[in-house]
Parts: C-alpha cells; structure tokens; sequence
C-alpha cells in the first residue's frame, strides 16, 4: 500500500488526482487555465465537489478554450446556469468569463500564461518538508504575491487561499507531506 496525503483517502478520484496530477509542475497555458477557473469555483466548497463535476465543467466551458469563453454573452450565461451538472453560481460564471478575457490580455503581454503565473515562484517549485497535513499553511507570501497581483490585473475569485491552493494543484509549490511517495517524484520537467 501506498503512503498518501491523507487529505486524497476518501476517493478513488481524490487518490487518482492526487497520484497523477496535484503537485506536478504544470506550463501549459490551456491547463493553467483550466485550473484557476476551477480554483475559483471552488472556493467555500471541497475540491471532491470540483472534481466529481470537471468533466462536465469542461463540456460546459469549451474545454476552457479563453477565446471561446471572452466571446460567452447573457445567453450562454443563462445557458450554464440551467447547467445542473456544474456549479451555478452566477458570480462564479460571470467571474470565470471575465477572467477568460483577461487570461488572454496576460497571454498576449508576456508571451505567455506560464510566464506570468511562475514568477510568483521565481519560476522554481517551492518544495516545502511538512511531516503533518496540518502543518501546511492556507496562504504563503507567494500566494499574497499573486493574488494581489491578479487583483491589480482585474482578476476576480482570485484571494490568496484560492491563489494557494492553486500554487499547490500547479506543482509551484510542493506540499505533498515528506512521508507521502510522491513528495519525491514530483519535480519540475
């Protein structure tokens, strides 16, 4: 048997994203995406809620295709919010399609999403040594960074735990607890 995160024990999903995906070093612009819109609907409910509905927040969205959703209208607002298999959260949708024309704007500024989002990490992971779960903080100096950052840029659903919890489900950060096995493996490719 495998020795975990404790927080991924409660699912086959949880143990098959922990496993493969959180924590590993993500640079694709798309992904990244993804990811942060995911993070803000995410925030006051768990992140199993999240993923039980990812597939068909990608449906929904377009496969988080930005330039797809900077062109969403009322239409397609109401559209998803009919949507039972996503979360309808008027806010959360209108935020995540605001963010999707923003996202672009960063893209065309620096070249690219990866660029401008690694910087809050000096372009590095941060690998942290938590021996306990409870031991990992819910924001870090980074986190603030850039979530005042994405504040300052128009950014919304974008607070320093949301901007962490991001930083961690990217690979930025490493806080895979040293006693699990993947702390190890993941690395920056």
């Amino acid at each position: 048997m495998k020795n975990r995160c404790p927080w991924c024990e409660s699912s086959d999903l949880y143990k098959a994203y922990h496993d493969t995906e959180w924590g590993v070093p993500l640079h694709n612009d798309n992904k990244l995406f993804e990811f942060l819109i995911l993070e803000g609907f995410q925030a006051g409910l768990s992140w199993s809620t999240i993923l039980n509905k990812r597939d068909a927040f990608r449906k929904a969205f377009d496969g988080f295709n930005a330039t797809k959703m900077a062109k969403y209208d009322d239409h397609k607002v109401e559209e998803l919010l009919q949507n039972e298999k996503i979360i309808r959260n008027k806010l959360k949708i209108k935020a995540a399609i605001h963010n999707a024309k923003l996202f672009l704007k960063i893209k065309e500024d620096y070249g690219s999403f990866d660029q401008y989002i690694w910087q809050f990490t000096n372009y590095k992971v941060i690998k942290n040594s938590w021996i306990k779960e409870s031991d990992i903080p819910a924001i870090s100096p980074e986190s603030d960074a850039m979530s005042r950052a994405l504040k300052k840029d128009g950014f919304k659903f974008v607070g320093s735990t949301i901007c962490y919890a991001y930083l961690q489900a990217i690979g930025a950060v490493n806080d895979h607890i040293t006693s699990c096995y993947r702390y190890h493996e993941v690395e920056d490719k």
